[in-house]
């Protein structure tokens, strides 16, 4: 009995083959739940959480769904990871990612029960990731020197993406927002530039771009409501120093002329600071604390607008964007830097005042206002045209394109194929696999779209032994259409992004031969 006694008492480990079957299920149960979301007419998921408020999200999007899940099993957890990484890389393919994974699980599961050895399986998989990467190199389109065909490109990529999304009724419009936002970013992928308000009320299509920058606050009362050539101090400071602030302290005091005579002083300090901020010489003040209406009625009086309460992220970016930088003293005027924009005035959207910057330093910048029914969905249109905005940015740095429907992983699985029949020894079982597994993509989206998959594949692996042949899956009409004329096109660097992570997940999944899963801390009892 000595040797069971290793690990402490409620620990528990699987060995071997009972190992590898509880991650290879749990890593396809993951995969399972996910794929129904694939494609152009994948569906969406609600997911509530128990906690209070009982939230509600309805969401497509793969790493929203698997980051919102509490999961157990330590292999599902690997293919959340992966997920996750994707949305941070790329933005987009999170599900696709997940899916690939986990069919080249259940593809070496096979495998593995056939007894070819797991690392013989990782080999193949090596060979075979590294051959299907080459084939898409092969195939790649790149329109980075004509700016019209690039642009074409980017609205195709950016519609792509969207199809499978909320917003793919008004696709068009929608991906036309995030090209313009994105090109204006002029090649840099930081997406902190681009703001993005959601306002519940009108409909989907009023969502506009507008250049400049809206900050989601109304202006203050007795105040100029539109300014030219602003000079922006933004601050973060506290403006409300008209009453007394030392919690608990006592102040005797003989007569109530006293009384006066301290609030008087606190008055004066105000004036001073309020003086001071005055004295940078600007007419729009922006503070993230709240402003008293004293101080407020002495900025009236100078003729500058102050803004009160605007919230943290809206008045960095405003930083970022006017050019300026946040300020917390206001002792030496020359060395703090004034945010500049050419005029600032107030105007509604739906129910709400806003206040809009117009003209500001950064070309760059630009705000969507996206209107739909509810929060919800909101929400969910916020999410993809995050994976727009991302996939969009990504391209414009690498500027390489590919078809899409189906058609990248058709010219990876032929190219792989072609491999495994000239590899000797069992690897090319390992490799064939991963044609299969790669043919799994296409497969999803003609099953989720109610098509039958078997058939379609078919012919579209028929049509890819031609040369050159441009044939995805054309979901709308439901057979073998041509990608190019139907204008599916998706980048290369999120391809290739998730044909890497999935190799590598379901690498590292093959590895396992024992699960070790420690022992719950107790609780002593504390009496």
């Amino acid at each position: 009995m000595a040797v069971e006694r290793l690990l402490k008492d409620e620990a528990t480990e699987e060995k071997g083959e009972r190992a590898r079957m509880a991650s290879f299920v749990g890593a396809m149960a993951i995969a399972d739940l996910v794929k129904t979301t694939l494609g152009p007419k994948g569906m969406d998921k609600i997911l509530q959480s128990t906690g209070r408020g009982r939230s509600v999200t309805v969401t497509n999007d793969g790493a929203t769904i698997l980051k919102s899940l509490h999961i157990d099993n330590p292999a599902a957890k690997v293919l959340v990871d992966i997920s996750k990484v994707q949305d941070d890389e790329v933005g987009d393919g999170t599900t696709s990612v997940v899916v690939l994974a986990g069919e080249l699980l259940r593809e070496a599961e096979k495998l593995t029960n056939a007894k070819v050895h797991p690392m013989t399986v990782i080999a193949g998989y090596r060979m075979a990731a590294e051959c299907a990467r080459n084939a898409l190199l092969q195939k790649v389109l790149d329109n980075k020197d004509d700016p019209e065909k690039f642009k074409s490109d980017l609205m195709n990529i950016a519609m792509t993406t969207l199809s499978s999304k909320i917003l793919s009724q008004d696709k068009e419009h929608f991906a036309k927002l995030a090209v313009d936002a994105v090109l204006r970013l002029k090649g840099s992928t930081n997406l902190e530039a681009i703001q993005i308000i959601k306002k519940a009320g009108g409909s989907l299509v009023d969502s506009f771009l507008d250049e400049g920058f809206i900050l989601d606050k109304k202006i203050g009362i007795g105040q100029p409501k539109r300014i030219e050539n602003a000079k922006i101090l933004v601050a973060n400071t506290a403006m409300d120093t008209d009453k007394v602030k030392i919690y608990g302290a006592r102040v005797r005091v003989d007569s109530m002329a006293k009384v006066a005579e301290i609030e008087g002083a606190e008055k004066e300090k105000m004036r001073e600071k309020v003086q001071k901020i005055i004295a940078h010489g600007i007419n729009c003040f922006i503070n993230r604390q709240l402003i008293y209406n004293f101080p407020e009625e002495l900025f009236a009086d100078a003729g500058i607008l102050a803004i009160e309460h605007a919230d943290f992220e809206g008045i960095e970016r405003l930083a970022l964007v006017t050019g300026g930088e946040i300020a917390s003293t206001f002792d030496n005027p020359e060395s703090v830097k004034l945010g500049h924009c050419k005029l600032i005035e107030e105007i509604m959207i739906g129910e709400d005042k806003l206040i809009h910057f117009s003209g500001v330093e950064m070309g760059q910048a630009c705000t969507i206002v996206l209107r739909g029914a509810s929060q919800h969905v909101l929400d969910e249109a916020e999410r993809s045209l995050h994976d727009a905005l991302c996939v969009l940015s990504q391209t414009v740095n690498d500027s390489r394109v590919l078809l899409g429907g189906g058609w990248p992983e058709m010219v990876m699985a032929k190219d792989v194929d072609n491999l495994a029949r000239r590899t000797p020894g069992k690897k090319s079982l390992a490799i064939e696999a991963f044609s299969r597994a790669l043919l799994a993509i296409p497969t999803i989206i003609a099953d989720n779209a109610g098509l039958d998959s078997a058939e379609l594949i078919s012919q579209l692996r028929a049509e890819h032994h031609k040369e050159k042949s441009n044939a995805g899956i054309d979901v709308i009409s439901g057979c073998v259409g041509d990608m190019e004329k139907l204008g599916i096109s998706e980048s290369f660097k999120v391809k290739q992004a998730v044909l890497l992570s999935a190799t590598e997940a379901s690498e590292m999944i093959l590895r396992v031969d024992q699960i070790i899963t420690c022992a719950p801390r107790r609780r002593e009892d504390r009496m």
